[in-house]
Order: structure tokens, then C-alpha cells, then sequence
């Protein structure tokens, strides 16, 4: 059975919804007309579960970008996913059983970014310990992929890009599952069966669909349709769902109600785990569709191989802060870092905005030139972290940034070797940015204890491989595509982000957490694909040397700078800070992408004093999102 699509209904049982709120302002101000609408009780869509009675819900369910206040904080895109996350909280849940509650509710609500069928990093501070902890849940390929998997065998070179992602060959093994099971087991203080609650309530009620919602599956409305259970789902009736209708996940619902019962390990090992092997395997395509559908290498296996991983965080200090982040797998820890190492060597002044941001460009530009050339999955690949991210080698670095004029990228790799001259110049190997789709998602929970989650989830492009599991109501990401598909020419330098067997593919996600004097201070985190790195960098500069408070900080425009010939920002940054910046030689293009495409959609919060918190979420890019508290400050 698939996804249901029916008018605008009351919805009952949940502190997630609300007639006159959270359905009719979920996700965009278009949808608040739909207000009263969605206050009338009309019969339940055929194939969903029966609604529970109802419910009269609290205030915190209207959407809104900024909360300030006590006893815990959310925020995400979604004000569903963060309600459940305060409903944990409410009823004693620390912010790690809110975060995995918020994050499966976002793959019922946001499922093209966000499903089982993904995975994520989670950067954790516990408060009784003072200490921040790192959880990998990246996917990995399968057993037998090979650093030429990708290459079409008659031509030698890779596959075109769009074929790959569409395509059981794009499917890593899901780390999601693994992750939630990892990190309850060691911080949280609820069940898992517990925490899946308030999603299933969202997937049998649904959510009303709004302009973005509807907008991402007519970007894949093609590929969809060719892939027979997902157009069963995605598409009901044969047709894309209509702003104002309400979608319902009945499937998704009857998943997560069985996974509470039977644990993780029934991804792990179990009979979902086969389910999500033979779907990748052997991908449902229609026969009459004409899409070439690449099977995918996944056994059941892989599943039963795979492990999440607890790992060190990075660290640095920036401006009195510990900045703590994501370590490879991930790229994001030790590319903020490196990049905050370098900026630690200028004197950036609020009142002189265009130097700052010409020196966050060009310590951008240099530390992902480091990221492509040295950072991978550290099971597999020699990562140099700790000299990556030593004052030494960022004294190097900067010392190769002009104040007057930025240098032409791609700009070489530095030598983090441990002997470092006070200047070097520029080398001559470059490595191309591999692509990264931008479609994630990022939320962060604090708690009445001090308890601290930044967490991003995802499965790479918004649909992720276009592939739903039969009968479950999830999609299966495409993460592989993250590896080089192409091996280097001879002569090169080693790559250290090829496929290989059990390997986790290079990632940017950045979920960061800064303390003072060892209590939380910020924690921030953003989608974006590689643009991650540059919008949580420029967040942390705004909000650090720019003298903007966070919500300021979140809202300022972007531009991100990846080692490529083009700055590409928003249009706001171009006409305040574009001639200026031009003046250096920084050549500003428009962030490429439709008209409504923007970099990044940042969730973050702020320790404003002991026990007062700011939850703060975007007010407008991607039809903004979703800040709550427990308690709100008078």
C-alpha cells in the first residue's frame, strides 16, 4: 500500500498538530491560508490507520524561526519533527531521545531527505561528563564494490552522473538504524518502540502538503513514475499532490510500528535488511519504462556487516571557544577547523565586513583544498587529522592569503608534515570537487540538563536513489555517488575518496557544537552537500567576529567558496558585498540552481545564559523553519 493524499482534515492525538497551526503553517506561509480548512474533520483516506481522539494542542506547534527559553530547545525544518522532539522532552526524555524522535519524524515529513533508508552524523555534549562525543552513522558500500565500479566497462569511463544515482548501484548500506541504536544505547534514557511514536502518528494522520513539498517531487515526478513503488507511493493516483492536500504514509507507519517491536537488528540481519538488499539488488522498475536502472551490489550480508562508529570529535579553538565537529568519515570537522585555524591568524573587524569575508573565502578555499587531497574514510585511508588541524600547518596556509587580492583557484594542497616554514609557495597539484548533492537536513535539541545534539541525516539528493522499499513507505539513498567516480589519471596524486569494499564515502556534513569554558555555547549544523562546510564556517564568523546575534547570523546571506574559479553566492550577498569583494579579484557568480534555490538551510541554537536557550531555525530559505521551547522566556 502506498501513500494516501486527501483534503485538509483535523488532526488528533498528537501535540505535533494543530487545526488552527502546525498543519496549516507547516513548512511555508502559503499553507496558513489553508487554516481553517484544515479544521474541519473529514472521513479518513481508504488504506490509513484510524485517527486517534482528539487532541487540543499546546502553542509551541506554530512555526517559527526564533524560540527563547527554558527547559529545552528545538529546532529543525519541520515543526512536526519538532514538536515530537518537545514532546520527549516534556515527558523526561534527555536531547538525545529527542533528536532520534524528531529525526524519524522527518522521515515521514521530510522524506526525501530524511529516512531509515540513509544515515547521518550526530555530535553529542553530555553535560555530566562535559565532554562532546562523535557518532558515524555513514553509509558504506557493499562488500564488493571496486575503486572502478562506476566506470562503464566500454568506454572506461564513469557513468553519467544521473544514471548512477538512479540506480541500485548508488545504495549504500543504511546507517541510520545503527546510529539511533548506538548513540540510545550509550546517552538516551527511552526506548526506541517509545520514540517512534509520535512518528507514526504523523505518518497515519499525514502532514499538509505544501509549494516545496510538491515542487521536490515534481523534480522527480520522471524517475518516479519509473520506479513502481515509488510512484505508488509518492505519486498517488498517478498524479504529483496538491498544495493543501494531506499526505499519509500508512506503510512508513506499519515499518516503524514493527521496528519498535522488533529492534534495529531487524535491518541488521532481519527480514528488513533483505527486503532493503533484494529492492538494491534488483530495483522495481516498471517494464514499461524505458530508464536504464543499473542493479545495485548490496547483499544481505553488508547489512548483517554493518557497524555505526563512535569516534573522536575534532577540536580546535577559535576566539575563546572549543569548536568541536564530525571527524572523517565526515570532511566537516577538520575543514571547519582547519578553516577557523587559518582565520585565527586575522584580525577580522565587524566594521569592515568585505575584508572579513574576503579572508573567510580564501581560508576556505585553501582548507578544501586540504579536504579533497587528504581526507577519506579513515578505516581505509592514512588521514593526516591532527596536523590537518594544527596551528602549525594553519600558519602555513595563511600565510599564502593577500588581504588585497584573493588567489587564483583551484589552489594547491598544502604539506601537513609536521615541519612548517613561516611562507610556501603555492604547489601545482589540484584535485576537481567532487560532486555532493545539497538535499539533507540538520536539527538540534538541548535539554533541561545541558544535554546538547546537532545531528544531520540524509539520503544525498532529494529522493535519494528514487528507490522505495515495497511496501515499507521509505526511499533508499544514493551516498555512493558521494565517492570519486573516476579514478585518477596515472601520475596523480593518490584520491582518497574511491569506493572500495565496506568503505564510507567522503562526506561534509558538519554538525558542530562550540563550548566556553567547557558549558555549551552554540551548536549549529546545515544540507547543503559540500556548500555544509562553508555555511556553518560563515555562520560561526557572523556570529563570532561579525557581532551579529544567531538569528542575525542564520538569516545573513551566503556565498561559499569550494577551491573553484567562482564564489557562488545568494543574490542579497552579491549586491552588498559583490563589488567589493570583485575589487580583490574574487569572481562572484549566483549560486547556481532555480530562481528559489539557496545555500544551505541552517537549524542552530545558543546558550544565551545558564539554563536560557535560543533555538533558532532559517526564516525563510526553504520556506523556513521550525524553533520551540519548553518553556517560554517572558
Amino acid at each position: 500500500m502506498g501513500g494516501t493524499v486527501g483534503a485538509p482534515r483535523s488532526p488528533g492525538g498528537s501535540v505535533s498538530r494543530s487545526p488552527s497551526s502546525s498543519n496549516a503553517l507547516r513548512r511555508s506561509a502559503a499553507v496558513a491560508a489553508l487554516a481553517v480548512a484544515a479544521s474541519l474533520v473529514v472521513p479518513a483516506t481508504a488504506g490509513a490507520a484510524p485517527a486517534s481522539p482528539p487532541h487540543t494542542p499546546p502553542d509551541e506547534s506554530a512555526k517559527q524561526p526564533v524560540a527563547t527559553g527554558y527547559g529545552g530547545a528545538v529546532s529543525t525544518v519541520d515543526p512536526d519533527a519538532s514538536a515530537a522532539a518537545l514532546e520527549v522532552l516534556r515527558r523526561g526524555g534527555n536531547a538525545m531521545d529527542a533528536a532520534v524522535a524528531a529525526s524519524a519524524t522527518l522521515g515521514v515529513t521530510e522524506p526525501y531527505v530524511a529516512a531509515i533508508g540513509g544515515g547521518g552524523y550526530l555530535t553529542y555534549y553530555d553535560a555530566r561528563t562535559r565532554r562532546v562525543h562523535a557518532f558515524d552513522g555513514r553509509e558504506t558500500a557493499p562488500r564488493t564494490m571496486r575503486a572502478d565500479s562506476f566506470l562503464d566497462p566500454a568506454t572506461g569511463k564513469a557513468i553519467p552522473f544521473d544514471e548512477a544515482v538512479t540506480s541500485g548501484l548508488s545504495v549504500g548500506v543504511p546507517g541510520t538504524l545503527a546510529q539511533w541504536d548506538l548513540a540510545l544505547r550509550r546517552f538516551g534514557t527511552r526506548d526506541l518502540r517509545t520514540l517512534l511514536k509520535p512518528a507514526i502518528r504523523t505518518a497515519e494522520h499525514g502532514f499538509v502538503v505544501d509549494q516545496e513539498f510538491r515542487d521536490q517531487t515534481a523534480a522527480n515526478e520522471a524517475r518516479f513514475r519509473d520506479i513502481v513503488p515509488t510512484r505508488e507511493l509518492f505519486l498517488p493516483g498517478g498524479r504529483l499532490p496538491e498544495v493543501g492536500s494531506v499526505f499519509r504514509n500508512p506503510d512508513l507507519a506499519r515499518t516503524y510500528r514493527e521496528l519498535g517491536r522488533r529492534g534495529p537488528r531487524w535491518m541488521y540481519g532481519g527480514g528488513l535488511g533483505d527486503e532493503v538488499a533484494r529492492t538494491a539488488a534488483r530495483p522495481p522498475v516498471d517494464p514499461a519504462a524505458g530508464r536504464k536502472v543499473r542493479p545495485g551490489l548490496m547483499r544481505r550480508g553488508d547489512l548483517r556487516a554493518y557497524r555505526a562508529q563512535r569516534r573522536e570529535p575534532t577540536h580546535v579553538a577559535y576566539r575563546g571557544l572549543d569548536v568541536y565537529g564530525e571527524p572523517p568519515s565526515s570532511s566537516g570537522g577538520s575543514t571547519v577547523g582547519e578553516a577557523l585555524n587559518i582565520l585565527g591568524n586575522f584580525r577580522l573587524d565587524a566594521k569592515d565586513p568585505a575584508t572579513a569575508l574576503h579572508y573567510y573565502l580564501e581560508a576556505s578555499k585553501l582548507a578544501y583544498a586540504d579536504r579533497g587531497r587528504y581526507v577519506g574514510d579513515p578505516s581505509q585511508v592514512d588521514v593526516p587529522l591532527d596536523e590537518l588541524l594544527s596551528s602549525g600547518f594553519a600558519r602555513e596556509r595563511a600565510c599564502l592569503i593577500r588581504p588585497d587580492r584573493a588567489a587564483v583557484a583551484p589552489v594547491a594542497p598544502g604539506s601537513p608534515d609536521g615541519r612548517y616554514d613561516p611562507c610556501v609557495p603555492p604547489g601545482t597539484q589540484t584535485r576537481a570537487l567532487a560532486y555532493e548533492g545539497p538535499q539533507t537536513t540538520h536539527l538540534v535539541v538541548a535539554d533541561k540538563w545541558g544535554n546538547v545534539v546537532a545531528y544531520n541525516v540524509t539520503l544525498e539528493q532529494f529522493g535519494g536513489s528514487g528507490i522505495t522499499v515495497p511496501g515499507r513507505g521509505f526511499l533508499l539513498n544514493n551516498e555512493l555517488t558521494d565517492f570519486s567516480m573516476q579514478p585518477p589519471a596515472p601520475g596523480s596524486p593518490p584520491d582518497p575518496n574511491l569506493p572500495g569494499p565496506h568503505k564510507r564515502p567522503r562526506s561534509s556534513m558538519a554538525p558542530t557544537i562550540a563550548l566556553k569554558d567547557g558549558r555549551p555555547k552554540l551548536a549549529v549544523g546545515t544540507p547543503g552537500g559540500s556548500t555544509i562546510i562553508t555555511t556553518v564556517l560563515q555562520i560561526l564568523v557572523n556570529r563570532i567576529d561579525l557581532g551579529m546575534d544567531l538569528p542575525q547570523a542564520l538569516a545573513a546571506p551566503r556565498a561559499t567558496q569550494r577551491n573553484t574559479p567562482q564564489v557562488f553566492a545568494e543574490p542579497a550577498f552579491i549586491s552588498a558585498y559583490g563589488r567589493a569583494l570583485a575589487a580583490r579579484g574574487h569572481r562572484i557568480e549566483p549560486f547556481p540552481g532555480p530562481p528559489r534555490e539557496v545555500i544551505g538551510a541552517a537549524t542552530a541554537l545558543e546558550f544565551l545564559r545558564p539554563g536560557l536557550v535560543q533555538a533558532v531555525a532559517e526564516p525563510v530559505r526553504r520556506g523556513g523553519g521550525s524553533a520551540m521551547v519548553l518553556t517560554p522566556a517572558r
